[in-house]
């Protein structure tokens, strides 16, 4: 199922506590997941990243393009807007800045939690990465 689950839970629990910064990692063996990240990054274009994103982990592995298009228009997106969007350098030019930054950092699994710089590699249980994220907020004082 991914990460969604306990990632949406800590963003309700933690609310103006952390902050998340989401990075694209298409696994290059998955035939559609350059597609799928840049479905997201369209989608938030638009004001609707997370809707897209559980859309998308719900679906799976149903990600080819016209999939992606329906998504979009079931989401009630600017369905020209949001393929413009797909389409254009703008978003590929991040999802390959992202990819660049994941083999400096010598990242190969999805996902990877960096918690105050802790990392945490793979899908984990929402009580784990609070347990890590209390005892970071205890650690600086918030």
């Amino acid at each position: 199922m991914g990460a969604g689950p306990a990632v949406k839970k800590i963003r309700k629990t933690y609310a103006g506590k952390i902050r998340l910064i989401i990075k694209n990692y298409p696994y290059r063996y998955r035939d559609y997941a350059f597609g799928a990240a840049a479905a997201s990054l369209a989608a938030r274009d638009q004001g609707k990243y997370w809707e897209m994103h559980d859309l998308l982990i719900e679906r799976s592995p149903k990600l080819d393009r016209q999939s992606l298009v329906s998504y979009a228009r079931e989401l009630g997106l600017n369905v020209n807007r949001f393929i413009r969007a797909m389409d254009g350098k703008k978003i590929g030019k991040a999802i390959k800045k992202d990819l660049k930054l994941a083999v400096k950092m010598d990242l190969y699994n999805t996902p990877t939690f960096f918690i105050n710089g802790r990392k945490v590699v793979g899908n984990r249980p929402y009580e784990y990465l609070t347990k890590i994220i209390d005892e970071e907020l205890k650690r600086t004082g918030k």
